[in-house]
């Protein structure tokens, strides 16, 4: 057993010794039956009556040389994601450049992070790829599509480096205040800050309530929040993923860190987060670069 194991079953047998029937007690609330008068308020917001037409997601971190990066963007901007875009289920795409790792310089120490060598370790850039669900990128998978890619796109692919990529399939999303005067539909937003992490076994179900409960709701009650996505992997190292969307830089520098605060991510403001095996240089926010963020 690891010593994070070691910690995480240490500190789950502590919490639940302390808590004893209080946590009991929770379940049995209307509040952990989710029959709550907040959890009544909050429903109406989950858009439940249609499905999202974009449930699949296909994310890429990756870093770049600084030779060849021009042509590299040229390439990607104006004839790889145009081409991917008229494959039948694709939707939409967004590239971004990543501002910085959630905690800055203390990130390391904030979080725990996954060590295996074969986990690329690049994060300075994310690329978003949408389609109608999961599926659609089995058919082909990626490194298939990739290799039947003309040798100018190869020589591109080429350049990233740490490269890591998840296939996900959408969870559960949550509207924010601000997609209602958010004028892109369905594409990734101007700014967003992204986790992929695997969790504990023990505080998987915990960590979900902590989501439903608590984080996104209190994410999307942000003047500036557009959307929350939850995401789960299909392939890829990190079993899940969230992506919290806003609509400006500024909304994101002032509304992400406060709802983080005020949404213990758990129960009874207990948090799990130091249960939580984070990607490399993770979690990080990140600037769309591509399509251009239209001028306000």
């Amino acid at each position: 057993m690891t010593k994070h194991e070691e910690a995480a079953t240490r500190q789950r047998r502590n919490f639940l010794k302390a808590a004893g029937g209080a946590a009991m007690g929770l379940v049995a609330t209307k509040e952990a039956l989710g029959q709550s008068a907040h959890h009544q308020r909050a429903t109406p917001t989950l858009n439940l009556r249609e499905a999202p037409a974009d449930r699949g997601l296909w994310i890429t971190w990756y870093d770049l040389p600084d030779a060849g990066r021009d042509a590299y963007f040229s390439w990607l901007h104006g004839t790889y994601l145009p081409g991917l875009l008229k494959r039948p289920g694709y939707l939409w795409a967004a590239h971004y450049a990543s501002m910085d790792l959630e905690g800055g310089a203390e990130n390391a120490k904030r979080y725990h992070h996954v060590e295996d060598p074969r986990v690329g370790a690049g994060f300075h850039y994310m690329l978003l790829i949408a389609a109608t669900d999961a599926n659609v990128f089995g058919d082909p998978v990626p490194s298939v599509l990739h290799a039947a890619l003309p040798d100018e796109g190869r020589k591109m692919l080429a350049m990233r480096m740490g490269e890591r990529v998840n296939l996900f399939t959408e969870a559960g999303r949550r509207e924010g205040r601000a997609a209602v005067t958010y004028k892109e539909g369905l594409t990734g937003a101007p700014c967003i800050q992204v986790g992929s992490f695997d969790c504990a076994l023990e505080f998987e179900e915990e960590m979900h309530a902590g989501y439903v409960l608590q984080r996104l709701p209190k994410m999307c009650d942000t003047p500036s929040c557009v959307r929350t996505r939850k995401l789960n992997s299909v392939a890829g190292w990190a079993k899940h993923g969230i992506v919290y969307e806003f609509a400006s830089k500024e909304g994101f520098d002032r509304d992400y860190a406060p709802a983080v605060a005020n949404s213990p991510l758990g129960f009874a403001g207990h948090s799990v987060v130091p249960m939580l095996t984070h990607a490399p240089n993770g979690p990080n926010s990140a600037l769309r670069i591509w399509p251009p963020v239209p001028k306000a």
